[in-house]
């Protein structure tokens, strides 16, 4: 299965320990990750600012995604397609690559449920349909 893991599942993957951190275990030993650069960015942002990681652990984190998941360019999407623009990035990740659901922990994502037939789910819901 392809799968878009966003911004915030992979900042919880990398940063703390749980939920996300499984859901990318699971994906990476058995599915195929899809990423793009807006995502790789805003991870690199998030895990420098908000979390003070020191770049010897922030870049190799970064190098292991890129060898480990299949960067996309994404797909142009209308503006309108989401109430927050940043996350248009993201849904064009999903449809560029022709995903089969798209893990977010955002709530904007979420409340569309569906984006052109592909799934937006919770970690909690993907990792219960892996069970």
């Amino acid at each position: 299965m392809k799968v878009v893991l966003d911004t915030n599942v992979l900042v919880a993957a990398f940063a703390t320990r749980g939920l996300c951190e499984a859901v990318f275990e699971a994906c990476l030993a058995s599915h195929e990750i899809i990423l793009s650069e807006h995502i790789l960015g805003e991870l690199h942002r998030h895990l420098r600012g908000k979390f003070k990681m020191p770049p010897r652990q922030v870049d190799p984190t970064l190098v292991f995604l890129r060898e480990h998941a299949t960067v996309v360019r994404p797909a142009k999407v209308p503006v309108g397609a989401c109430r927050n623009r940043t996350d248009l990035a993201v849904l064009g990740t999903a449809l560029a690559a022709r995903v089969d659901c798209l893990v977010t922990g955002d709530h904007d994502l979420l409340t569309l449920k569906r984006f052109q037939g592909i799934p937006l789910l919770s970690p909690r819901a993907f990792h219960d349909r892996l069970r």
